[in-house]
């Protein structure tokens, strides 16, 4: 046998070991997901119909009850902590993909890491200090500004990464036909850079999703619905917490239907904004 067939023959295994390896990987990843999904789905079955979307809880002892409040609270803190995280993070990695050369760049970048190792319950004291103690009440506030800081790190690295994989050569094209570097940065590298930055955003919204901890420090919990951004909001992660450690067989079969609605809620989330952003930046 010849040396280039030996090389070949060598580089051809190499190849398919290296591609049964990542499927390998990929069937991994995805047993896990639907391990997680099927587990809370036949655990809480019993409770998984339309009522329990619809219907608010019920004191112990009562039937029925459901997760409306929850639901409704957890979507308004996401939606709150994404308008306080996700602007900030986009400029936060816009500067370092663009301006984070040097010493300040370093700096900024080692506390976006260190922010992101921060266990979630340090965050929700720190706001509990810094906003829940001068307001005097817990509130949807406090729980939007938490989950938005254990957001912000996450999508200020990513879109970093995501905006460097733009081609220089885009860059120089804009800068040379006048354009002002910060209308470049605007108009053609974000643009470049938008399916990756969207999809580094889901992962920051599905971070904060279940996050519980924070919430009990900030959001408390409400058991009659939405009151405005100043007074205590429900949400799923705490509700699922309470009834899980709860006495109560019932309450835990309705921990485990809240807990597959949210891992689906986020699955759906998530599946959405990539088609349509997959559609817009094809």
């Amino acid at each position: 046998m010849t040396t280039d067939m030996q090389v070949y023959l060598r580089r051809r295994t190499t190849s398919y070991l290296m591609v049964g390896l990542c499927g390998l990987a990929t069937l991994v990843a995805v047993s896990i997901l639907l391990l997680v999904v099927g587990y809370t789905l036949v655990k809480g079955i019993a409770f998984l119909n339309l009522d329990f979307v619809t219907q608010t809880a019920q004191p112990l002892g009562e039937p029925g009850g459901g997760i409306r409040h929850e639901i409704i609270g957890t979507l308004v803190l996401v939606a709150l902590a994404s308008v306080l995280g996700i602007p900030v993070g986009l400029l936060a990695g816009a500067y370092l993909s663009e301006f984070g050369g040097g010493r300040t760049g370093l700096v900024v970048r080692l506390v976006a890491d260190v922010l992101t190792g921060v266990p979630s319950v340090v965050v929700g004291i720190f706001v509990y200090v810094l906003v829940v103690q001068p307001m005097g009440t817990f509130s949807a506030l406090s729980g939007g500004v938490a989950l938005a800081i254990i957001m912000l790190p996450v999508v200020a690295r990513t879109t970093e990464e995501m905006m460097r994989l733009v081609p220089a050569t885009y860059r120089e094209a804009a800068l040379a036909l006048g354009i002002p570097r910060w209308r470049m940065i605007v108009s053609v590298v974000m643009p470049g850079a938008m399916v990756g930055i969207v999809t580094g955003s889901m992962l920051g919204i599905a971070r904060i999703a279940g996050e519980t901890a924070p919430l009990i420090f900030t959001a408390l919990g409400n058991r009659f619905g939405f009151a405005g951004l100043g007074q205590p909001i429900a949400a799923m992660p705490l509700q699922i917490w309470r009834y899980a450690v709860s006495a109560y067989d019932t309450w835990h079969q309705q921990a485990w239907a809240a807990s597959f609605l949210l891992v689906m809620l986020v699955l759906v989330i998530s599946i959405t904004v990539r088609w349509l952003t997959s559609r817009r930046y094809h």
